[in-house]
């Protein structure tokens, strides 16, 4: 009897004690992981986040970028760090499709993270150089129909959601596109507006400042329906790719082990932020609907994911070498 009560009484200082370590967390700054250079769209919303979360939490959040490896590096890296609340990675759905590109990948999707939240989603754009002749998603098949395997687009890397998307797109209709990978987002661009490449299928955060001021043409987004943010662009399915659909999504995850309290706290402060009026309004601006989840809602769509992209690039699998 003395033992259990013993035990009891271990099991109610330990919870405690967890209970007090949430409350007082964090006592020194949060970093969130961006696993792409500076200036691409992951950056840009874990930018936009870092403020009000830094008001929030009491701590200074700063945000980690480290490219490489169509994002395996960075999320190695948060995957591999103390499981303390100290440390997120900001996510596209690239996680879920590394797995089926790469034989090896040092961590697993699931096992090796806890979910904090969805942050966002949205389309990829389909942007242009002002320069290419085609107005419309019609007219760009057409174009790369009369050149087969001549007209150039850029992504951020292979595997990456712009490279899957595309694929996608060539196994719908048939047409033959040149892919020119990139380190990333922001360097990819430079050479489309530049007009070294006709065309990228790119994050709405990343593209649409650049449509914005001319130096882009957006044409097209990958939504079933058309974006509530982006309203005056068609969908590719309505421009002559029926079924067409292909969504980005961004994600906030810890390494696995996590205390249960710090996942909540930080879900709940991340989905205040969320829910601000000023960040919905800036994210919506840039075509990204904020979407805070649980945990397990995130946990659940991750898995769904893995399992839909499983399909997708098997489908597409000659069309990402």
């Amino acid at each position: 009897m003395r033992t259990i009560c013993a035990a009891g009484s271990m099991l109610a200082l330990c919870l405690g004690s967890c209970s007090a370590f949430a409350q007082s967390f964090p006592t020194k700054p949060v970093r969130i992981i961006s696993p792409y250079p500076p200036g691409g769209g992951n950056d840009t919303l874990a930018r936009t986040l870092t403020p009000k979360l830094t008001e929030s939490l009491g701590q200074q959040v700063i945000v980690d970028n480290r490219p490489g490896a169509n994002t395996i590096i960075g999320t190695e890296h948060a995957a591999r760090s103390a499981p303390d609340g100290y440390t997120m990675v900001l996510v596209p759905n690239v996680l879920a499709i590394n797995p089926y590109l790469y034989p090896k990948i040092p961590y697993d999707a699931v096992r090796d993270f806890a979910p904090i939240t969805l942050v966002g989603t949205s389309p990829l754009v389909v942007a242009l150089h002002p320069s290419v002749p085609a107005k419309d998603m019609r007219a760009l098949l057409a174009l790369a129909r009369s050149r087969p395997g001549q007209v150039q687009y850029g992504s951020s890397g292979i595997g990456s959601v712009g490279h899957v998307g595309v694929a996608l797109l060539q196994s719908m209709t048939g047409v033959t596109l040149q892919h020119i990978p990139y380190k990333g987002t922001a360097p990819m661009l430079v050479d489309v507006i530049n007009g070294q490449l006709s065309f990228t299928f790119g994050s709405a955060l990343g593209t649409m400042p650049h449509v914005k001021n001319g130096r882009l043409r957006a044409i097209a987004v990958t939504s079933a329906k058309r974006s509530a943010a982006l309203p005056g662009l068609p969908t590719i399915a309505e421009s002559g790719v029926p079924g067409y659909e292909f969504m980005l999504w961004y994600g906030l995850l810890a390494p696995a082990g996590v205390p249960a309290d710090i996942v909540r706290r930080l879900n709940g402060e991340i989905g205040g932020v969320l829910r601000a009026s000023d960040v919905r309004g800036k994210l919506a601006s840039q075509g990204v609907d904020a979407h805070p989840s649980t945990p397990q809602e995130f946990a659940t769509l991750i898995g769904s994911e893995l399992k839909r992209y499983a399909k997708v690039v098997k489908q597409t699998a000659a069309k990402l070498e």
